[in-house]
């Protein structure tokens, strides 16, 4: 090991899969204390090249040396011997586990032949509270919000011994004010000398808390720059390969016939506890209508009443005036609504179809692609050329299998085929999580159209900028319930994120 070393070297990372060049020679120098971004567009090499450094994906070629030692990592469990932990965007937790059970789960201090839960505790609050992370070792996982779930991550790969951290897409379910909470960890963590690799696609979080960036561009490493030395645009123009310009904010419309009616809406899991309290509210033709809560808070419950995924325990749902509270899915779809999940891995695609199955899911028994029992085959083809093209989803072709799409492309996918649906009501359901920035000015271009073919939107998302950027009203959800709505043009970031966080109980609620 030397002393003089930087914390981490990848030289010459190269790894392909199956017709695709996913790392292309990529040279990568990591300081020790340092905050550094990894940005790119989906399909750039970011995820293979951490999964690489963490030991979960073999390289072809090249090598990677830790504070100066060439190391090979067979497993995480070697990365996490070399003082490597990553914090993943789906948290590995335990639900029913304490904090510290989950904390110490393989690295458990005995008492004899028995773990010392005391010693446990103890241990995990030390550590803890020597960074500022604030968290409970004897609360149970289940009962925390997002932004702690994710501290205890943190706090896991510390103990572990953790030198350098991995947060992938850390932000991408915080409310503004726990994103902030998380960059003062952050930056405590590295006053303490640990490295912190940001993987993320959010520039103004690379600009406010990383010192250097390095973008990749289709597998190979575009630039490394000092972050003060660099601004987003140009950031974005290396990822992309051309100017980003941003979405302009809607003007508010005079108003439409309404197309979604919600009254006191109710939904009850299946131990009784209520998850959806009383929700009402309406969306207009030619409106964009958005959500903003922090995950947890009644608006996965609002989407799987909306369509018919669960039930309604109370109230009622209309659609273009005609009352779907009881109604199938499908009968759903027929009345007129369209569906862009937020899983699009577990709802809205079929990994092992093709492109051209996947664009046909629930209109495939039309006239136009079906005769009898068989399927237009021409039709069918022509048709998903056609939104490949149109949607500038980069497939080899319309047979190419959805499952090795990237994450940006499969997005293209399902909203091609939710928003080509005979409908006049889109629920979009975090539309461009996960997704580049290219993709998503693409993506908001197609709801602005959406919307202005004098249709409505519901629109979810973690992305307050992106609320804040499409939608005509905003409604802030907490608990369970509707706590506040909004004009766009007239409200910002941190006076949602009060209300998201239950900071209005202390004041009156907006009205």
């Amino acid at each position: 090991m030397s002393v003089n070393a930087p914390e981490l070297e990848l030289r010459g990372i190269t790894k392909r899969f199956p017709g695709v060049l996913a790392n292309d020679r990529i040279d990568l120098t990591v300081k020790t204390g340092a905050i550094h971004a990894i940005v790119g567009e989906n399909g750039a090499g970011k995820t293979t090249l951490m999964s690489i450094l963490y030991g979960l994906v073999q390289p072809d070629q090249g090598e990677i040396r830790v504070r100066g030692e060439l190391v090979r990592f067979s497993s995480a469990l070697d990365a996490i011997g070399a003082g490597l932990g990553m914090v993943h965007q789906a948290f590995k937790l335990f639900p029913t586990l304490t904090v510290a059970e989950n904390v110490v789960y393989r690295n458990e201090p005995k008492k004899g032949w028995f773990i010392d839960r005391d010693a446990a505790e103890a241990g995990v609050r030390k550590l803890a509270d020597s960074f500022g992370l604030g968290i409970d070792p004897k609360a149970r996982v289940e009962d925390l919000p997002v932004g702690v779930l994710q501290r205890v991550e943190i706090v896991k790969a510390l103990y572990r011994d953790a030198r350098v951290l991995i947060l992938d897409e850390p932000t991408a379910v915080l409310a503004p004010q726990e994103r902030d909470g998380l960059f003062v960890i952050m930056r405590r963590l590295k006053a303490a000398g640990r490295t912190i690799l940001f993987v993320t696609h959010k520039l103004n979080e690379v600009m406010a808390v990383s010192d250097r960036v390095t973008v990749l561009r289709s597998g190979r490493v575009m630039a490394d720059l000092k972050t003060s030395e660099t601004s987003p645009k140009a950031i974005s123009k290396l990822m992309t390969g051309r100017d980003i310009e941003a979405v302009a904010r809607p003007s508010l419309g005079n108003g439409g016939e309404h197309l979604l009616r919600v009254n006191d809406l109710g939904v009850v899991d299946d131990a009784g506890l209520v998850r959806l309290d009383r929700v009402s509210f309406e969306v207009q033709a030619g409106e964009i209508l958005g959500i903003a809560a922090v995950a947890g808070n009644g608006q996965s419950e609002l989407i799987d009443a909306l369509t018919g995924l669960k039930p309604a325990s109370s109230g009622s749902i209309s659609l273009n005036g005609v009352d779907i509270t009881q109604a199938e899915p499908a009968q759903r779809r027929l009345a007129g609504l369209a569906y862009v999940p937020e899983d699009r891995h577990r709802v809205g695609t079929a990994a092992g179809g093709e492109v051209w199955s996947n664009l046909l899911m629930g209109y495939q028994r039309t006239p136009k692609f079906r005769r009898g029992r068989w399927l237009r085959g021409t039709a069918v083809k022509e048709h998903a050329r056609e939104l490949i093209a149109q949607y500038d989803v980069r497939v080899g072709s319309e047979n190419t299998l959805v499952g090795t799409l990237s994450g940006g492309n499969l997005q293209k996918l399902v909203v091609a085929r939710e928003m080509t649906h005979p409908a006049e009501l889109l629920i979009a359901d975090q539309p461009t999580r996960g997704v580049d920035i290219g993709a998503i000015q693409f993506l908001h271009r197609r709801l602005l159209e959406y919307r202005d073919q004098g249709r409505g939107i519901l629109l979810i998302s973690a992305e307050l900028s992106e609320l804040l950027a499409l939608s005509n009203r905003i409604l802030v959800m907490y608990e369970g319930r509707i706590v506040a709505e909004f004009d766009a043009a007239s409200t910002d970031e941190a006076e949602l994120g009060i209300y998201m966080t239950g900071g209005h109980l202390a004041g009156a609620v907006h009205g």
